[in-house]
């Protein structure tokens, strides 16, 4: 019998699963929030469209169905993260800073919603130690997040913006990844 149990907070939400009869934990972790899905649509949309000069606003935001003023927000991140360039006045828009093979995911994330640690304590950008935590070097929740931060950082630090390209145009199903 698996019984849940689920805490919401602001933007994240976590679900753990435990199974009663072997006594394992199932943690799944809900953290992409709504402002790093379209991040990740609009770098993808402006990859799929970079041949064609910079992108304007509008064009984005209908196209991939995104609130304009929330899309405004996301592209200034993540010009200001060097990520984008923009340019004005006739033909102006927005277009990729970078070649596509040197977006990652990871770094994309971390832009847009902080650190990919599910708990402070095992952040390598925005570590804090937990208050109820006695002994961090004992803490098996700690070592159990800890290897959870490290199977989503490989797998995002290690997919670009051109990995993403090819799994929307080759039709090919997404990845099955086991973490």
């Amino acid at each position: 019998m698996v019984s849940r149990v689920a805490s919401k907070t602001e933007e994240k939400k976590t679900e753990i699963n435990f199974d009663k009869s072997t006594r394992v934990v199932y943690f799944c972790f809900h953290m992409l929030t709504k402002k790093a899905k379209y991040a990740l649509l609009a770098l993808i949309y402006l990859a799929k469209h970079q041949n064609e000069g910079p992108v304007l606003i509008e064009q984005l935001a209908t196209e991939e169905n995104i609130p304009r003023k929330f899309l405004e927000q996301i592209l200034l991140d993540l010009k200001n993260s060097g990520i984008l360039q923009s340019k004005k006045g006739k033909g102006g828009g927005y277009s990729l800073q970078a070649s596509t093979d040197k977006i990652m995911v990871g770094s994309v994330l971390r832009q847009i919603d902080g650190p990919l640690a599910p708990v402070p304590c095992v952040s390598k950008t925005a570590y804090s130690k937990c208050k109820e935590c006695k002994d961090e070097t004992t803490c098996a929740i700690r070592v159990v997040m800890k290897e959870v931060r490290d199977a989503i950082a490989n797998i995002l630090d290690n997919t670009s913006l051109t990995d993403m390209l090819k799994m929307s145009t080759d039709g090919k199903k997404v990845p099955d990844y086991v973490i």
